[in-house]
């Protein structure tokens, strides 16, 4: 639920506006927002409602509104009778007066601390939530008494949005806007004093001039009073040419801002998001170390169990304990092959204002310089920093930050070495109930609750993982006409279940395919022996006897799955419960059981080399075959050792 009163006033539930008619329910409603939560009397209710001649039957009417208010707002807003009056009590809902009021004071404690690019962009974020003059629809008692308050406040941030604009070289792009402004508000002496040094910037000193004396016309006229003494400082310096272009900054300090949109739904996960959160925002000692250490944390999980979307969530949440910047990099291409530390250091270098190929003293190829000039340009600054979906050691650890300031949240399937005792989160498949609020809510309740059984079947056969819920919910959504039976009895075939969880550009085999690229020949058609297992636990020595290995190989062999987060570890029981048990995901089972059955096993490694022309004797489907040599040295220029970028940001 959102309410909104800085514009008409509103009540905003799931994106679609609550019927509010009337001015009086509108007042009523305001009124109570703006005492955040406090006692609102009768009296002062009707103040608000009829002035000073309220109607004899007052108490029934006002008894009438809050009644309406609460059958509109429904069960989750409390409307709470407390004598002598009522009170709002929001739960979670959202009002933009708050949110404004927080963002207007994040940003006048950036700008008191010279931090002027990040106070621009909070003033700029809080003013966006204005739709208009405050209270736009309210009675005339309510709007007398508030408008005027409401749009003091907005004015003072535009100014020091503007004050944070000047200061950054600005001027330029801000005559125009400053010049309308004075139009509307010829009484601020700040806003003529602020067109004042732009136009004296900009070369103009005459037209800054001419706007002193114009406003000290009107002044005198209108309150018969002088300019104020920093009016008139202003004026001196224009008059005398010390505001010229050569007081403007050259440079304007660049704050990155690269995380992609935050995700429209976002269940199951409350307890790893306020984890994470808090494990990126506390400075300081801790039981995991002293305040020197960086702040880093690995989100790991199976392909398609939500690591990015909690990632993603997570960085928007936190960014402003990150007033520097926020930067963010996919780290493999759109087709599973990783990408090499260069171009993502090109990239990140970019977001910070210093890009490679335009004189930064850095050779784009060259990893060294790279990696200096990056840790140079992030040093002593808070920054967050998300690396999502990392293939390994050799990539991630030119890309650390040495400064402990900034803090670094990574996503990926593969354990790192390279943040080995950093703090690491395992993301599982959710349970059936979180699992069925996330279908729920892509999928809308209606379509949901229509079909219930078919439903419980979809989420069944998507055994919890979010990618595979998505999909079917996108489905359900987008073609509602085939409803979730037709879904469902689709899905059920287990040979075809992988064909059915695809839509658009989301494809659970494609996502899970990926994960086969860090996995030899010989582990890659391991894939569908071991798939006849089905998805109970089985021991080494099952493992052992399918792929016609001896025991310490077939261990290696799933221990390299379980590596891919292809396997899972579980208890083994009877003469293997000193070993760990292993056991398939249901969908990757699926997927390892449509991979091509290879002929006998051999170790690809020690064997002769194929035929000229031979066809593969890989499991891999044939996109993701053509890098099979990549898959082993994705950086060919790079040691095959963890170099010394891994041991100096330790």
């Amino acid at each position: 639920m959102e309410f909104r009163i800085l514009g008409p006033v509103e009540a905003i539930r799931d994106g679609t506006a609550l019927p509010l008619n009337g001015p009086k329910i509108r007042t009523v409603l305001a009124a109570l927002l703006l005492a955040r939560g406090q006692v609102v009397s009768d009296d002062r209710l009707s103040h608000l409602l009829w002035g000073w001649n309220p109607p004899s039957t007052m108490s029934a009417q006002l008894y009438t509104y809050v009644s309406r208010l609460r059958k509109i707002l429904g069960d989750g807003i409390g409307l709470i009778r407390t004598a002598p009056g009522y009170r709002i009590e929001l739960g979670d809902a959202r009002l933009d007066l708050l949110e404004y009021e927080r963002l207007d004071r994040l940003g006048r404690e950036y700008l008191a601390r010279g931090e002027h690019d990040r106070a621009s962009a909070l003033f700029r974020e809080a003013l966006r939530l204005w739709q208009g003059p405050a209270l736009a629809d309210v009675t005339e008692f309510l709007a007398s008494e508030e408008t005027a308050q409401c749009s003091e406040a907005r004015a003072a941030t535009l100014e020091n949005r503007i004050e944070a604009d000047l200061t950054l070289g600005r001027h330029h792009q801000l005559t125009g806007e400053l010049t309308s402004l004075v139009g509307q508000f010829p009484l601020r002496e700040r806003l003529l004093g602020q067109l004042m040094i732009a136009l004296s910037r900009c070369g103009r000193q005459a037209e800054a001039l001419q706007a002193y004396h114009h406003s000290r016309a009107v002044l005198s006229d209108t309150l018969g009073v002088d300019p104020c003494a920093e009016l008139t400082e202003i004026y001196l310096a224009v008059l005398h040419g010390r505001l010229g272009p050569e007081a403007a900054p050259t440079t304007a300090r660049t704050v990155p801002n690269m995380l992609p949109p935050d995700t429209t739904v976002f269940l199951g996960r409350e307890r790893e998001l306020t984890e994470v959160c808090h494990l990126l925002t506390t400075p300081g000692d801790t039981d995991a170390g002293p305040s020197w250490r960086p702040r880093r944390v690995l989100i790991t999980g199976m392909a398609g169990v939500g690591k990015t979307a909690l990632a993603v969530r997570t960085a928007h949440a936190c960014r402003e304990h990150f007033p520097d910047g926020q930067l963010y990099a996919e780290l493999r291409h759109r087709d599973g092959t990783p990408k090499d530390p260069c171009e993502v250091l090109a990239l990140l270098l970019r977001a910070l204002g210093r890009p490679v190929s335009d004189g930064a003293g850095a050779d784009h190829d060259n990893l060294d310089e790279l990696v200096h000039l990056y840790r140079a340009l992030t040093a002593g600054k808070r920054l967050l920093l998300v690396l999502d979906d990392a293939a390994g050691d050799l990539q991630i650890g030119p890309l650390l930050p040495s400064s402990p300031q900034a803090a670094v949240l990574v996503t990926g399937r593969t354990p790192l070495a390279t943040l080995a005792g950093e703090h690491t989160t395992a993301l599982a498949p959710l349970p059936d109930d979180a699992a069925l609020d996330l279908l729920t809510a892509i999928a809308g309740p209606r379509r949901t609750a229509a079909e219930p059984d078919a439903v419980a079947r979809i989420v069944a056969y998507c055994a919890g993982l979010p990618l595979a819920l998505r999909i079917a919910g996108a489905r359900m959504a987008c073609r509602p006409h085939n409803g979730a039976a037709m879904l469902a009895r689709r899905m059920t075939p287990a040979d075809t279940r992988l064909r059915e969880m695809s839509f658009g550009d989301l494809d659970l085999a494609r996502t899970l395919g990926a994960s086969l690229r860090q996995l030899d020949e010989a582990a890659r058609a391991a894939l569908p022996r071991l798939a006849v297992l089905g998805t109970s636990p089985f021991t080494v020595a099952e493992a052992a006897a399918l792929t016609s290995r001896t025991g310490p190989a077939a261990e290696r062999l799933l221990e390299a799955l379980v590596d891919a987060a292809l396997l899972e570890t579980t208890m083994a029981t009877g003469a293997d419960a000193a070993r760990p048990g292993y056991r398939w995901h249901p969908l990757v089972q699926l997927f390892a059981a449509s991979l091509h059955i290879p002929g006998p096993a051999k170790p690809p490694l020690d064997g002769p080399d194929e035929p000229e022309g031979a066809a593969p004797r890989t499991c891999v489907p044939a996109p993701l075959t053509a890098h099979r040599a990549a898959a082993h040295r994705p950086f060919p220029h790079l040691p095959t050792r963890l170099t010394d970028y891994q041991r100096s940001s330790a």
